[in-house]
């Protein structure tokens, strides 16, 4: 018969998700606020490091972890589902604008984070962290507010390509930092721009082979979701076994899957309950990486790096706002709506100390990570409800 100890460790999952969710939902009634909120709430007090409910996180591999990825996957591949490429093509300045506001943020932050003393390499990977922009946060607040117009379109385009940049740019960082540390320069290549390109490979051959199967089988409407769902699965499940990208692949695999027009229905946002339960799990396992002692440390940094990473993404969006066919205060309420990046930077520090890079130095990413775990989904409703585009305008 088991021991007490073990039994209470079996249970802290599931004790910690359901604890999440009530508070999500009676936090929701009763403020009105995201109730990703407060998931990343409770998985932060039920982390190893505060309480101690949840078990401590040791190689940055496990069960966990990939059901963290496959939720992240089911939520990148609706993002990417919702990319219109032609839009992009037909409106260059709006292209510019996401150029200018991802590569001001990541000067801004370089030179911001040199400035407080940290090492070159530091700096370079935490500002290529800052240019993201969380899919999870982003996709959860406007599927929960039911929102859609000029902003929520925008806010889910730049997105996309902020989590593009910012994984290209991180991979390419971790790629010089492997070679430095490794005579082995094959390993440090296919650990960037070459594992990048696999991922995306697979996830485009995934977006042709799945829709064409759905076709020969019929009845698209009915066998969409579960098809997706398992796709999805896989796609992790493989790109996680062969150390590459689960981002790219699964952003890569939504993107081909809608434009070879097989139908993903309103009804099916989020995936219906298997979505929901995952993104419970997936904030708060976020939240649980983070340790009370590491966000002391980089408390001063984080602040200025919220500050100025919110002030370049506003001012690049809204430089190029009317250029691009919306009015300068919806262009600042879709910079603004670029706040959340919480979860986004959690994986990709996660898959880097399973590769071997120490990101003990990124104290003041996560920091930035736990402020903006609460207030980046809170900015984005806000933002959204100002721009009246939301079921609560």
């Amino acid at each position: 018969m088991p021991d007490l100890l073990t039994i209470l460790t079996n249970l802290a999952w599931p004790f910690a998700i359901c604890i999440a969710w009530m508070a999500g939902e009676f936090g929701k009634r009763w403020t009105g606020l995201p109730r990703i909120s407060f998931y990343g709430i409770v998985g932060f007090a039920l982390a190893s490091t505060q309480i101690g409910v949840l078990p401590a996180s040791t190689s940055g591999t496990g069960t966990v972890l990939f059901m963290a990825d496959v939720a992240f996957g089911l939520i990148l591949f609706e993002l990417g589902y919702r990319i219109n490429l032609r839009w992009l093509r037909m409106n260059p300045w709006f292209a510019m604008a996401s150029l200018v506001e991802a590569l001001g943020t990541f000067v801004a932050v370089y030179f911001v984070a040199l400035w407080f003393g940290v090492t070159t390499m530091t700096a370079l990977m935490l500002a290529s962290l800052a240019m993201s922009t969380s899919p999870a946060t982003v996709v959860r607040i406007i599927n929960e507010q039911r929102s859609s117009g000029q902003v929520t379109e925008r806010v889910l385009h730049l997105s996309a390509i902020n989590c593009v940049l910012s994984v290209f740019t991180f991979n390419v960082i971790v790629g010089f930092w492997l070679f430095h540390s490794s005579s082995d320069i094959g390993d440090a290549t296919i650990n960037s721009l070459v594992a990048l390109l696999i991922s995306g490979v697979i996830g485009a051959v995934f977006g042709v082979v799945v829709p064409a199967m759905l076709r020969h089988l019929g009845n698209l409407a009915q066998d969409a979701t579960v098809a997706f769902a398992l796709a999805v699965i896989l796609i992790v499940s493989i790109t996680y076994t062969m150390h590459l990208s689960p981002v790219m692949a699964t952003l890569a695999f939504g993107l081909t899957a809608r434009h070879r027009r097989v139908a993903f229905s309103g009804a099916q946002r989020n995936f219906g309950a298997l979505g929901e339960l995952l993104t419970v799990l997936l904030f708060v396992y976020a939240a649980s990486t983070l340790e009370w002692r590491e966000l002391m440390a980089g408390g001063a940094l984080a602040v200025t790096v919220v500050i100025v990473r919110l002030l370049t993404k506003t001012l690049g969006v809204t430089v190029f706002s009317q250029l691009s066919g919306i009015s300068w205060r919806k262009g600042a309420l879709t910079g603004l709506a670029l706040a959340p990046v919480s979860v986004f930077v959690i994986l990709l520090l996660e898959h880097a100390r399973s590769r071997g890079i120490d990101v003990q130095e990124l104290r003041s990413m996560a920091a930035v990570t736990m402020m903006l775990e609460v207030f980046g989904p809170i900015i984005i409703q806000r933002a959204l409800i100002w721009a009246r585009e939301t079921t609560e305008a």
